[in-house]
């Protein structure tokens, strides 16, 4: 099974944070949340995630992708983090997948993994890097780095990280039955998140 690392920072966006583990899981992909500390995380519009574990419990293990969500001040408090400019610097430096969205993209171009690439992010995020490529697409692959704009593009994006890790025929799979349910997931609810390895669910209240 594939095995993909999403890291809940607070402030993080959280329609791209439950879209990106909503899909991922019904391809059947193994996805491990996990906080930067060991309390819930408060995304950006006041949701409360809570991770399947730490950050420093997830990287005892191995993964085939990284996948950053944006959102501020989430995307910051992921680039200050020094355990995950080292773990998605040590993903490039193995050919592994780095994924990031909207204003997270700044951690890889932070990290020097856009340097000559073509990238795209939420607009203004990435202008004062130099030495990348930028693009206005909703995602941008380049080699097995895979970018997207913001929240808007995070099914499209989801979606492409499933081809990339089990193939287009799931991806097609799992964006029939999403389109079909209509399902809406994130900022527009209330209460908090509690995700498991197979699963999450919405609840009211802390």
């Amino acid at each position: 099974m594939a095995s993909v690392l999403v890291p809940l920072a607070q402030g993080c966006e959280e329609l791209e944070a439950t879209t990106i583990v909503d899909l991922l899981r019904r391809a059947e992909v193994g996805v491990v949340t996990a906080g930067l500390d060991d309390k819930p995380v408060r995304a950006s519009r006041g949701m409360v995630l809570v991770p399947d574990t730490t950050l420093d419990q997830a990287l005892k293990q191995e993964y085939d992708m990284v996948v950053l969500p944006g959102g501020l001040p989430g995307a910051d408090n992921l680039n200050n983090d020094p355990r995950i400019r080292a773990f998605v610097t040590r993903m490039a430096a193995s050919d592994r997948f780095t994924a990031a969205i909207c204003a997270a993209p700044k951690v890889l171009a932070s990290a020097g993994l856009l340097n000559g690439r073509k990238a795209t992010a939420f607009p203004g995020v990435l202008d004062a890097f130099e030495g990348l490529h930028y693009r206005s697409d909703p995602v941008v692959r380049d080699g097995k780095v895979i970018t997207s704009r913001g929240p808007g593009t995070a099914m499209d994006f989801s979606l492409e990280l499933i081809e990339l890790l089990v193939g287009k025929e799931k991806r097609d799979q799992v964006e029939a039955v999403r389109r079909r349910e209509g399902l809406r997931l994130g900022g527009e609810q209330s209460g908090h998140i509690v995700f498991g390895h197979d699963h999450f669910h919405i609840a009211d209240g802390i």
